[in-house]
């Protein structure tokens, strides 16, 4: 059995979770007390994750591994399914986990973070400076998803679970409209709901569900 150790504002162990349930692949949540600083002690460091950082994906026999986009490519190939199905679609796929990494999800988790987590209000600069660079990455997956069911041929791939990741949280939490400004997007996310596997992070992931605080 799997042990995924992380938290339930964590979009980045939302996309493992959700994973692991279409695979249909028996896990259970290890709470990662992210909020008070526990990553960022060294003897979580150096028992779990040296980057300080979650979802950390324990297998049966001790070993971990670390970073979603790693964790996800790993249990497709490993498992057979949605990691595309030809050698163009998995290059596809994995072009996509790039741009979510550095730009979709890096962004947006970083906005979300400053506006509903932070220790201090958000300097109203830095969050205009990341609405930019939100509105672009955002404006660019809605474009590629017009037209389309899925980002990635026919069937569901990590890309589509990547990249959801962060979009299923209550609105409030980002102050970010994703489903009011992005209709492809909205749509896209509707499809997924309905997959096998899918559920509520909050229902799902350890941990409780917290007020925005900005």
């Amino acid at each position: 059995m799997y042990r995924l150790h992380g938290f339930c504002q964590s979009g980045n162990t939302f996309k493992v979770a959700f994973l692991l349930r279409a695979l249909g692949q028996p896990w259970e949540p290890v709470f990662v007390d992210f909020m008070n600083g526990v990553t960022r002690t060294p003897a979580w460091r150096e028992q779990a994750n040296a980057m300080g950082e979650v979802p950390v994906l324990e297998e049966a026999d001790g070993s971990r591994m670390t970073q979603s986009g790693v964790i996800l490519t790993e249990l497709a190939a490993r498992h057979g399914a949605f990691g595309g199905d030809t050698p163009q679609e998995r290059r596809e796929v994995l072009r996509w986990l790039f741009f979510d990494n550095h730009k979709f999800t890096s962004y947006f988790a970083t906005y979300r973070f400053m506006k509903a987590f932070g220790p201090t209000a958000p300097d109203p600069a830095v969050m205009t400076w990341l609405r930019g660079r939100l509105d672009n990455a955002f404006g660019i997956v809605d474009k590629h998803l017009h037209g389309r069911e899925l980002l990635v041929g026919s069937g569901p791939t990590i890309a589509d679970i990547s990249l959801c990741g962060y979009l299923f949280y209550p609105a409030d939490e980002s102050g970010y409209p994703v489903q009011d400004r992005y209709p492809s997007i909205a749509a896209w996310l509707e499809r997924l709901r309905a997959m096998p596997g899918w559920a509520d992070p909050y229902d799902i992931l350890p941990g409780e569900c917290l007020a925005p605080k900005w």
